[in-house]
């Protein structure tokens, strides 16, 4: 029956013993995380438990304690896989993401900066709001100095006129 297929599975996991160990957690973990995430972020999650592992030992506790307080790996592995989904971050990749990724990069020279992506219409809105106030700007200085300019620009093209005469 059911019961019997989960103990039986369960027995499988933890051993006759009852208790996992170290290889055995992080081994159930890589293995439920990589049916469903990229292998960078099966590697990022694994080196992250590991390092939690190692540090709660130097802390002082024992490795039956640290692996009985994190749980099941399955379980455990299952919300990584749902944060991932919600997130949007850690499903695989499609060739034309890892590509333009790359391509990127290597317009940046290799900077680790961010590169930020918005739509068409969002840049041409906010290149015409600019050129809606650079305008602005040139027409209220044409608008204070025109007054000056045009009867200056008269009295010399009637003076070039009077002279070309």
């Amino acid at each position: 029956m059911w019961y019997v297929s989960v103990r039986a599975d369960i027995e499988y996991i933890y051993g006759r013993r009852g208790t996992m160990t170290r290889n055995e957690f992080i081994e159930t973990l890589q293995r439920v995380l990589a049916g469903s995430l990229s292998s960078s972020s099966v590697n990022e999650n694994i080196r992250y438990y590991q390092d939690y592992i190692d540090m709660q030992i130097r802390l002082g506790q024992s490795e039956e304690e640290v692996i009985a307080s994190l749980g099941d790996p399955r379980l455990l592995a299952k919300t990584i896989i749902e944060a991932c989904k919600l997130e949007g971050r850690c499903g695989y990749q499609e060739y034309d993401e890892v590509y333009e990724e790359g391509y990127e990069e290597k317009e940046r020279g290799g900077f680790g900066g961010k590169v930020y992506r918005m739509p068409g219409w969002l840049l041409g809105l906010i290149i015409a709001i600019v050129l809606i106030f650079i305008i602005g700007i040139i027409g209220s200085v044409l608008s204070v100095f025109l007054p000056i300019i045009i009867p200056i620009l008269c009295v010399i093209l009637l003076v070039r006129f009077l002279r070309s005469r």
